[in-house]
């Protein structure tokens, strides 16, 4: 049973590098599946326990001879068994993401932040020295984030540039209620608004010196036959029709009519490129990659989505 298993862990294992050893090998013989913020045993494992232990989740090594406890060993040995038993990701067990080490909330209402579009927005492409997307940060001064989820997103646009309102808009009444909580862990909600409605009808009339975007994107049969920590995230959250790119497409057609002159477009589609430059010879994406993904990340400018009359 494995109310049993994580007394006899509690009981036995003593110090943080016990834990680790046994969660690593017990994820492995569960084959469970990573994914969310995580990209293997060991690192899921890790993450699980520091987050657990309220320690800097960035590097397990100085806490490794660590001893625990008697509370702290039975809290370890309930999430680890918890990870294995519902197969849930460990954020939504520990109720914590990070990207580029800053925390958010997350729950089951909302996917676990993971986009590339978040690391992208560290790498330089905005008010960096290497032929930015947008030379000087100081000159956007309205961001809107479309399809924000836990409004992660849209707070690290406010944290980004300085000087812009950030808009936050979703379907999900549920995503807008996690957003909130993070709007307000961040001390944002006199410049992030969190708005709802679907696509550009939340934000009618207005527009943008900057849309980020990270939609739905993922076919009808991937979602189909998603594994079961993959199932845990709302659907919504994740379908993007047929071939995953119905949202992409209505975002394409209508998001000039939202840009403000010398404005752009960041968004991100998954694996769906080639269908998109199939569907959209006329228009020039620019694919942006990251450390783990290639042509995920497409950029183009209000000019280019105009000259290409959608």
């Amino acid at each position: 049973m494995p109310d049993k298993l994580a007394s006899e862990a509690s009981s036995q294992l003593s110090t943080i590098r016990d834990f680790l050893r046994w969660a690593l090998s017990e994820f492995r013989a569960a084959k469970l599946v990573h994914g969310h913020g995580t990209t293997s045993a060991t690192d899921e494992a890790a993450f699980l326990i520091l987050e657990a232990l309220h320690l800097p989740v960035d590097d397990i090594n100085p806490w490794l001879d660590a001893r625990l406890l008697e509370p702290e060993r039975q809290r370890l040995a309930q999430l680890i068994r918890a990870r294995i038993d519902t197969r849930m990701p460990a954020a939504y067990l520990v109720k914590r993401a990070y990207i580029h080490g800053i925390p958010f909330y997350v729950d089951e209402r909302v996917i676990v932040p993971r986009s590339f579009i978040g690391e992208l927005m560290f790498s330089g492409i905005f008010g960096g020295e290497d032929a930015p997307l947008i030379e000087d940060v100081s000159n956007v001064t309205s961001v809107l984030d479309l399809c924000t989820g836990s409004g992660c997103l849209a707070i690290l646009a406010a944290g980004l540039f300085p000087d812009a309102e950030v808009d936050a808009a979703d379907l999900s009444a549920d995503a807008l209620e996690v957003a909130r909580i993070n709007v307000d862990e961040h001390d944002l909600a006199d410049r992030v608004n969190l708005l709802h409605g679907d696509l550009f009808d939340a934000v009618e009339g207005r527009t943008y010196d900057l849309i980020i975007s990270n939609p739905p994107y993922v076919a009808g049969g991937e979602v189909a036959a998603f594994p079961a920590e993959y199932g845990h995230e709302p659907v919504m959250a994740h379908l993007g029709g047929e071939d995953g790119l119905d949202l992409v497409r209505r975002i394409l057609a209508a998001a000039a009519d939202h840009l403000n002159p010398g404005g752009g477009l960041l968004c991100e589609i998954g694996t769906g490129r080639e269908r998109l430059v199939d569907d959209y010879p006329q228009l020039d994406f620019l694919w942006l990659d990251t450390e783990e993904s290639e042509g995920e990340v497409f950029w183009i400018t209000r000019e280019q989505l105009l000259e290409a009359e959608l």
